[in-house]
């Protein structure tokens, strides 16, 4: 998987196995003139060995809190990450201890991840209790109100997503007025009292739209709908502390009559003090025969901001549910954006009264975007679309110069 800010080679530096600790350094340079905030170091463990059960970083012999994921749930680690703030023009050096024993250190959780079952028992929004890790379901079941919240919801301090867990498989977004951790109390839907208290809620209608950067086919003329789709999965595949990760699967789709079916796995990558998304995208083959489409809602009476050249954001207001639910809700400003590799993209479509659109093509079994989004309730945010604009150009920039890491010794 592509991670932001990641850049990283090293060098085999010992076997594989028969290790109990290995301690190496590492250089972590931003080449950019920008300060980056809680920039992500991730480091692929493939080159030592499949036995690694904790691991410690450090830098200038401070501990810097890290998380190891096993990000294919084979019940070995693959990534080790961390987060560091980076002046601009600037290297830090951390060290890294590698450990054949023990288990991953414990650190104060900075996101949060939950999927579960509907309780019809409860009655409370907000208080169900049905937790659950994965789920899958073979064609033609409609998991959408099987599942809490209709799908698994994700948040930083920051923002908050959720999947719907349905042949639309829309992303969808939760603003909040101030910094903090609190799905698990709202559960994405806040009672009265809660919102007297100043916590979020759902602030966008979605509908049948790509919402925030959901992947459809392309049958040369609109979206498809992942309809015909064999199972299709939700598992939360890493709860934090420092980020979270939510994968959703498709087996066997036939994204248009006539094609061969694909299998098509997409990660959600939320950092800890981050509001954008990365969005990984792997298929069981070459994947060039097919289109794609994705892009942003366009939100009533929103104005439009893109560069051509793969950046597209928008800023709006309207309600953020239902005509028939819209009683004890106020109609919500955001601010979207996308940011798409221009080697993926076939062409940026006009707008039209749902969706700021493009087509995509891989020439290989891989896709990567990025999403991000804001909301005017926010304490701490964005509050026009001027600024807006502003925060997703220097954001472009960012994932377009990423940290680069270097192996300091062996």
């Amino acid at each position: 998987m592509k991670r932001t800010y990641t850049c990283l080679a090293l060098t085999t530096m010992f076997a594989a196995m028969g290790f109990a600790q290995k301690t190496f350094d590492i250089s972590v340079t931003n080449n950019s003139k920008a300060e980056r905030s809680n920039a992500p170091v991730v480091l692929q463990l493939g080159e030592y060995g499949n036995n690694i059960k904790s691991a410690l970083v450090t830098m200038d012999g401070k501990e810097i809190p890290c998380q190891l994921d096993d990000i294919d749930g084979n019940g070995t680690f693959d990534e080790l990450c961390f987060l560091t703030d980076m002046p601009g023009k600037t290297t830090k050096k951390f060290s890294i201890q590698l450990s054949d024993n023990g288990k991953p250190r414990q650190y104060t959780p900075q996101v949060y991840v939950e999927m579960m079952l509907s309780n019809k028992k409860i009655k409370e929004a907000n208080k169900q209790n049905l937790y659950i890790s994965q789920l899958t379901v073979e064609n033609g079941v409609n998991a959408y109100w099987m599942i809490h919240h209709h799908g698994a919801a994700f948040e930083s301090d920051l923002v908050a997503y959720r999947i719907y867990f349905d042949h639309r498989q829309t992303v969808d977004v939760y603003g909040k007025y101030r910094k903090g951790l609190e799905l698990k109390e709202t559960q994405f839907y806040p009672d009265a009292k809660q919102k007297e208290q100043g916590y979020g809620d759902d602030v966008l209608w979605v509908g049948q739209t790509f919402g925030v950067g959901a992947l459809r086919g392309w049958d040369g003329k609109q979206p498809t709908m992942l309809t015909d789709v064999e199972h299709r999965s939700q598992r939360i595949v890493t709860r934090g502390p420092l980020r979270t990760i939510v994968e959703v699967k498709d087996q066997g789709w036939t994204p248009q009559p006539g094609q061969e079916p694909i299998d098509m796995t997409t990660y959600y990558t939320l950092y800890a003090g981050h509001r954008d998304c990365s969005v990984d995208i792997k298929f069981n083959r070459n994947a060039g025969e097919y289109r794609f489409a994705t892009g942003l809602i366009n939100v009533k009476n929103s104005t439009e901001h893109s560069d051509k050249k793969g950046l597209r954001g928008c800023w709006g207001t309207d309600w953020p549910v239902s005509a028939k639910d819209s009683v004890g809700h106020k109609r919500e400003t955001v601010g979207l954006g996308i940011c798409i590799p221009p080697e993926y993209i076939v062409s940026e479509e006009p707008a039209n009264k749902d969706n700021y659109g493009f087509v995509l093509n891989t020439p290989t079994d891989k896709l990567h975007y990025d999403i991000v989004f804001c909301s005017d309730n926010e304490t701490f945010g964005m509050h026009n679309d001027k600024d807006w604009y502003k925060f997703l150009d220097e954001w472009k920039k960012e994932l377009r110069q990423p940290l680069v890491i270097k192996t300091v010794n062996k």
